[in-house]
């Protein structure tokens, strides 16, 4: 092989390295902006202990989630007639932009000691992909995935310790 056979892939290369460029402009001006609003409007609009955060993380890498950082008010009386009731706080949905400039959501579940499963890929897309609908689609999986963490379909012993006797 020769030395020119090369210069098709050094194109292809400087053209990778353009579209991640391009990405990357792309979730700076528009797509990052647009996830923040649309969370926080949805906080506002639906007010059960959720916050909106702006992450700037793993190298230069940003991030906008929303969690569950406290617990909605309108239950706090229901939950005060179980005085042993803990709210576990962390059920985040997150949107991250990667190294590639695609943007990777994800659920990171509230963190329990006994859970093995701490998180739940939603996919990657490019900033072109990330629309209004698509953000609202993924809190309402989210959503789901919340309430099957908090009342689980199969039964297990969180909470117990088993003795090996």
């Amino acid at each position: 092989m020769k030395i020119q056979h090369l210069e098709e892939r050094v194109i292809d290369y400087k053209e990778s390295i353009k579209t991640v460029v391009d990405k990357k402009k792309l979730w700076e001006i528009e797509t990052k902006k647009l996830i923040v609003n649309t969370l926080k409007n949805i906080v506002k609009q639906y007010d059960i202990g959720w916050i909106v955060q702006e992450l700037n993380w793993i190298n230069n890498n940003e991030a906008v989630n929303i969690t569950f950082n406290s617990f909605p008010s309108e239950l706090i009386d229901c939950t005060n007639q179980i005085p042993s009731y803990q709210f576990i706080q962390g059920g985040t949905l997150v949107f991250t932009e990667s190294y590639s400039g695609d943007v990777y959501v994800f659920i990171m579940f509230p963190f329990v000691e006994q859970l093995d499963n701490t998180s739940l890929e939603l996919g990657f897309y490019s900033p072109q992909e990330i629309t209004e609908k698509l953000i609202v689609e993924k809190v309402d999986e989210f959503l789901k995935e919340m309430i099957k963490w908090e009342v689980p379909t199969h039964k297990n012993s969180l909470g117990f310790v088993r003795k090996e006797g």
